[in-house]
Order: C-alpha cells, then sequence, then structure tokens
C-alpha cells in the first residue's frame, strides 16, 4: 500500500524546516513512516528559489542506497505549512544520470513562503523548500539580465589553470561570457567543476551540454570552472561574481541578454533539450 500525495494533511514544523543548505544534492528529507516504500534526496540547492515556476529535482534512496531501479513515473502534490493542497497534483518523469536517475518536478508559487511537496511511496511528512524574496537571493535569477564576466579563455586564462577539468577538456572556452552575450545569440552558461563535484552531478551535467552542441548551433555555450586549479582551494571569479554556494548550475540566456531559466543540480540530455528548445522558441 502506497501512501497518496493527493490525500494528505501534512504540518510543517517552521522550527525543523530545510533551509540554508549550501550544497546541491544528498539531503535527505525528513519523517517517514511504516508505509514509506523510499526517502527523497534533494537534488537541488534550497535556498535560492524565487516566485515564479519551479523545477525541484528529487532521486530516491532505500536503506541508505541511491535507488537505481525507479519507477517510471511518480506523482506528488505541493501543500502548503499546514498540508493544504496547492495546484494540481504534479507527474515527473524517471530521467537518467550518474549515479542515480532524478525525478523533476515543475510546479508554480507565486508567493514567497514555507512549502512542502510530498510524493507518492515517499515519506508522509513529504519534503520542504523554501520560496524567498527575489531581493534575498543573490545569485542572478530568471527575468534579470545576466551580468556580464570576461570569464577564462583558452587563450585569456585569467589566473584559471586549467580553465577546463573535463578530459578532454570541453569546447566551451573560446568566449568570454561578455562575448558570449555580445553576440545576440542565446547563451548556455554552464559554472560547475568536472573534478571536483562533490555530488557527482558536474559531470553528467557537462556532458549533457557537450552532447546538445551540435544540435542547438545558435546557442553559445560557455563553461566555467570553480577552482582556480587543481588544488581547489581558492574559488574561482565566475562563483565569487555570482555569489554562488553551490554547482553545478546553467543559466539559460535568452538573446536580449535576460536570464530565461536557470538549471540548478542536475540534468539529463533529455532534459536539457527541452530547456534549448524552449530557449529558441
Amino acid at each position: 500500500m502506497t501512501h497518496d500525495p493527493t490525500d494528505t494533511q501534512a504540518r510543517f514544523d517552521r522550527r525543523t524546516f530545510l533551509v540554508g543548505t549550501a550544497a546541491v544534492g544528498l539531503l535527505a528529507a525528513c519523517g517517514g513512516d511504516e508505509e514509506e516504500e523510499f526517502s527523497l534526496i534533494q537534488r537541488y540547492p534550497s535556498d535560492v528559489l524565487v516566485p515564479g515556476e519551479l523545477r525541484l529535482p528529487f532521486s530516491l534512496s532505500k536503506d541508505a542506497e541511491l535507488i537505481v531501479d525507479g519507477p517510471d513515473t511518480l506523482s506528488a502534490q505541493v501543500v502548503d505549512l499546514d498540508g493544504n493542497k496547492l495546484g494540481e497534483p504534479l507527474t515527473a518523469i524517471r530521467r537518467e544520470v550518474t549515479p542515480a536517475p532524478y525525478y523533476s518536478f515543475v510546479t508554480t508559487i507565486d508567493t514567497p513562503g514555507l512549502y512542502g511537496i510530498v510524493v507518492d511511496g515517499g515519506p508522509a511528512e513529504g519534503a520542504n523548500f523554501e520560496v524567498r524574496e527575489p531581493s534575498a537571493v543573490a545569485i542572478p535569477i530568471p527575468g534579470q539580465a545576466m551580468p556580464s564576466f570576461a570569464t577564462p579563455t583558452v587563450g585569456a586564462p585569467a589566473g584559471v589553470d586549467p580553465v577546463c577539468t573535463r578530459e578532454p577538456n570541453c569546447d566551451f572556452h573560446a568566449l568570454t561570457l561578455t562575448d558570449a552575450l555580445a553576440t545576440g545569440n542565446p547563451v548556455a552558461y554552464f559554472v560547475g567543476t568536472p573534478a571536483f563535484c562533490a555530488t557527482g552531478s558536474c559531470t553528467p551535467a557537462l556532458e549533457a551540454l557537450v552532447e546538445q552542441q551540435a544540435d542547438f548551433s545558435d546557442v553559445v555555450f560557455v563553461h566555467a570552472e570553480v577552482y582556480t586549479d587543481l588544488t581547489a582551494t581558492e574559488l574561482a571569479p565566475a562563483v565569487q561574481d555570482l555569489a554562488l554556494a553551490f554547482e553545478p548550475t546553467l543559466f539559460l540566456i535568452d538573446g536580449d541578454g535576460v536570464i530565461a531559466e536557470r538549471l540548478d543540480g542536475l540534468w539529463d540530455t533529455t532534459e536539457l533539450a527541452e530547456r534549448l528548445q524552449a530557449l529558441m522558441a
């Protein structure tokens, strides 16, 4: 017997609310009961969500092990702090990445506050998330103009060595972000370090970009590393300039230089293609 996320009166305790996490990934949702089939593993930073369309990706675990053969789809319900349903039930398909698949629920919330998402088969208490006032979020958000940076390139590494920790290096270091924005084309700006990503999501995220580059030739792809060198002791300017406290993240920027969307945490090739198609529309 599974827990029905559309028939819940779960309540969320403000004192135990999960906020302020500085790293993406492997943050287990609180609670659970004897009917629980799995735990929820948060794959996004919980302190940078703002009103509008929200993307909430989760992986699943059981007995402290990531589930690699989860169901094809999952259903969920967003609720307020008192367990009242908000909007219609959500559905997410399984998306394959290393080390385990994920499910990306998309919902729209217009008011800052504390919320929960209850997933069928998961903890009855669900997983908590916060929607913040835009002024309380330091990093650039959708709808804002993308700040312009002279990101490291092969010809002008700006003190970053190597400029790319992928082996072999990706092709996204020919133009600075400033130059890319000046082209008037849509831009996909990725910040992440394949060599040192603590959650293991930077490498598949970058590989998805590499795979999609040929199909989206009108999009300018730019990659910036997180650290200045292989000691991984000093943050690169790209991170400092954006006030980033997590990785990876992908800014999808339209031809006018406005952030259309920001993907945080992880994505597979199929979801990335969907988002790039929306950027081009």
